[in-house]
C-alpha cells in the first residue's frame, strides 16, 4: 500500500449526495445502472455509472444518500457521461456494497 500525504487526500473530493433517479444501463459492457445524484445547491444534480446490480435494484437507491469523489473528470461509458464516482466495497466474490453514512446529512456535504 502506498502512502499518501494528508494534502493528496485534501484533493479529494469526496461528498455526500441522494439518488433521485436510477435506471438499468444495458448498453454497459457490465452489468449496471444509470443514477443521477442530488448533490444540493453545492454542485447540483450529477449522474454515474454504477456496477451494483447484484445486491441493489434501482427501486432501493431511490433516495438513498451515497459518498461519491466528485472531482474526477467526466467518463464516458458506452455513450453515457459519468460524473461523479460512487463509493463502495468489494466483498470477495466481487459484488460492491454502497459507503453510505450511517444518518441523513445534507447533499453535498464534504467528508473531513
Amino acid at each position: 500500500m502506498a502512502l499518501i500525504s494528508w494534502e493528496d487526500f485534501d484533493r479529494v473530493e469526496l461528498r455526500v449526495g441522494t439518488i433521485r433517479r436510477a435506471e438499468p444501463f444495458p448498453e454497459a459492457r457490465k452489468p449496471a445502472y444509470k443514477v443521477w445524484i442530488d448533490f444540493g445547491s453545492t454542485l447540483g444534480e450529477k449522474c454515474s455509472s454504477v456496477q451494483i446490480t447484484a445486491l441493489y435494484s434501482p427501486e432501493e437507491l431511490l433516495g438513498r444518500q451515497v459518498v461519491c469523489v466528485t472531482n474526477f473528470p467526466p467518463k464516458r461509458i458506452a455513450g453515457f457521461a459519468s460524473e461523479v464516482l460512487v463509493t463502495g466495497f468489494y466483498r470477495a466474490n466481487g459484488d460492491v456494497v454502497l459507503c453510505v453514512p450511517d444518518k441523513s446529512i445534507p447533499d453535498g456535504s464534504k467528508l473531513g
